[in-house]
């Protein structure tokens, strides 16, 4: 358990883990104050019927569902409705990190970001994962399971140098690793120098199996990058500060997996994305549940970009930045 994770001492003296008492809340509220069906929430949650009536019945003989529903802190439940309403998610999950730091922030992301994609997976899953400090913070936050049948895709070619934690073929490998599950990583570079060579490598059949398999994934799981100077693309020096100004006057404002969008979530047209060896942001909507992790203020414009142009359907943020979302509204 993430030592920032207090456990919750429920109402009957029974003390829960926060990871089953958020889920546990908010099934209870989809079914009894929402009204949708068991179906309906276990399409919304990654859950199946029968695991959706177990919990229901855990809730009740938690005492969780009484006359009335009773939140339990430190869950941002409100926070968590307003977002899923207003921006048409599936599901939001809000957490307090200890401070405004990225690297406070990035922790505290981590470990619900990882519960969220333990509960979506089923005996055959395919998972894709992309790259980023944030997706790390979420691998390394993994505990060790076993889920042998389950496959975890390479998405986006390799970026950062090798043995970097940021690293997309490193972050497969250790989530696999974690999930006694199957790896399928991606033999090729994530950006390459010209477009002749990316067009090569496209039709390279090993290539061409993986990122088939990323596009027929059942999950994935996104970090949302920003245009900062100090952010993991430039840092790592796959972008320098002349790719930004010019991608910036193009409107960016973001990107998943170094395909960049603008304020609603469109694709911004540039040569990055000729020279890119991974999956496109409309393969990355199609995957039918697309959990986003990130947090800070500096990535508000980022994240309601992949908001509005429904890139992903679970977000994973902090208590700061989903209060400047609801502000900044549609």
């Amino acid at each position: 358990m993430n030592k920032n994770e207090q456990r919750i001492d429920l109402q009957n003296g029974i003390t829960i883990e926060p990871a089953l008492g958020r889920l546990l809340f908010k099934i209870a509220q989809a079914y009894y104050e929402h009204g949708l069906t068991q179906k309906q929430i276990g399409e919304r949650y990654g859950l199946s019927r029968m695991k959706v009536s177990r919990l229901l019945k855990q809730a009740r003989d938690l005492q969780i569902v009484q006359i009335t529903l009773y939140p339990m802190e430190p869950v941002h439940a409100d926070l968590e409705q307003r977002l899923e309403e207003l921006f048409g998610l599936d599901e939001a999950i809000v957490v307090t990190p200890e401070d405004d730091g990225p690297e406070s922030i990035r922790r505290a992301l981590g470990y619900p970001a990882a519960e969220c994609l333990l509960r979506s997976l089923h005996e055959n899953s395919r998972v894709t994962i992309t790259w980023g400090s944030t997706l790390a913070a979420v691998v390394d936050a993994m505990p060790v399971e076993s889920w042998p049948e389950v496959q975890v895709v390479q998405g986006l070619g390799g970026l950062s140098g090798p043995g970097s934690p940021t690293n997309a073929v490193d972050l497969t490998r250790r989530i696999a690793n974690r999930l006694r599950a199957k790896p399928l990583l991606l033999a090729s570079p994530g950006y390459v120098g010209r477009k002749e060579v990316r067009d090569a490598l496209m039709q390279v059949s090993a290539v061409v199996e993986v990122l088939g398999a990323a596009t027929a994934s059942d999950i994935a799981l996104v970090g949302i990058g920003a245009p900062t100077e100090d952010g993991v693309v430039f840092r790592e020096q796959i972008l320098d500060e002349g790719d930004l100004e010019r991608l910036t006057a193009k409107g960016m404002v973001g990107d998943i997996a170094l395909c960049f969008f603008d304020k609603d979530g469109r694709p911004v047209a540039d040569e990055v994305s000729n020279r890119l060896v991974g999956l496109n942001l409309e393969q990355i909507r199609n995957i039918p549940r697309v959990i986003g992790v990130a947090g800070g203020e500096g990535k508000v414009n980022a994240i309601r970009g992949a908001l509005l142009g429904k890139l992903v359907d679970v977000l994973v943020t902090d208590a700061k930045t989903a209060q400047l979302l609801l502000e900044a509204g549609l």
